[in-house]
């Protein structure tokens, strides 16, 4: 192994945090807005549809680079402090891609088969109930094949923090450019196996939660489910 490969390889590896980091903490953010906003576009509510409408409308039609500017360098001037780099980005991560999430919500929650729900009122449980016991088991491994798109294009996305300097590993091989011109496409192949790596292990985590929420609930994802986000292309 080269020197140069060497150290190419362990000054991009030193991203890697930042990434897994941005990664985990967006993940984390989009489940919650997910679900939100997903089950609030359900609610009785019209003003609470509406919120979640605007919600996910507003996010899902502007662009991320721009949302990222706006949070990093306009919010300060406006709230009076300067957003930590990593935190703006996993903000920025979690309110885009949760607007994407909580269309996969709302749709997986209609998908449960009626007579499920209407078994629940039989039983006289409540509205909270049947949405607990009954309607969301059953929604979530139906969410699970487009959860796992959103999330490897979440993690794709982590690339746009570069722009609002977290060191994260496609700002790294950046930073290599200038002194090593001759070696680019040693760097981007690298870049490029991890972030496969990374979205290999979102995918196996996704696929092991499907066997254990599908044996638990005694139902697997949908062939439509399944198909959908295959075929969708970069955003679930």
């Amino acid at each position: 192994m080269s020197d140069n490969f060497s150290y190419i390889l362990n000054t991009i590896l030193a991203g890697l945090p930042y990434t897994i980091w941005a990664t985990v903490g967006g993940v984390a953010l989009t489940i919650v807005l997910s679900f939100v906003a997903g089950l609030a576009m359900l609610s009785r509510s019209r003003s609470v549809r509406f919120v979640a409408r605007v919600y996910v409308e507003g996010l899902r039609g502007t662009s991320e680079v721009v949302q990222l500017f706006w949070i990093f360098f306009v919010l300060p001037v406006l709230v009076g402090f300067q957003l930590v780099p990593l935190f703006a980005g996993i903000l920025v991560l979690g309110l885009n891609h949760g607007a994407y999430g909580a269309e996969i919500v709302r749709g997986a929650v209609q998908s449960v088969p009626r007579p499920q729900v209407e078994g629940a009122i039989a039983l006289n449980l409540t509205p909270r109930q049947r949405m607990l016991r009954v309607v969301l088991p059953q929604a979530v491994v139906e969410m699970l094949p487009s959860f796992n798109n959103l999330f490897i294009q979440l993690l794709k996305s982590t690339a746009l923090l570069y722009f609002i300097t977290v060191p994260e590993i496609f700002r790294q091989g950046d930073v290599l450019r200038p002194a090593f011109g001759s070696e680019l496409g040693t760097i981007y192949l690298i870049e490029l196996v991890l972030y496969l790596l990374l979205a290999i292990v979102i995918t196996l985590g996704m696929k092991w939660l499907e066997r254990v929420l599908g044996r638990r609930v005694g139902r697997e994802p949908s062939t439509r489910a399944r198909v959908l986000a295959r075929i969708t292309p970069g955003r679930a």
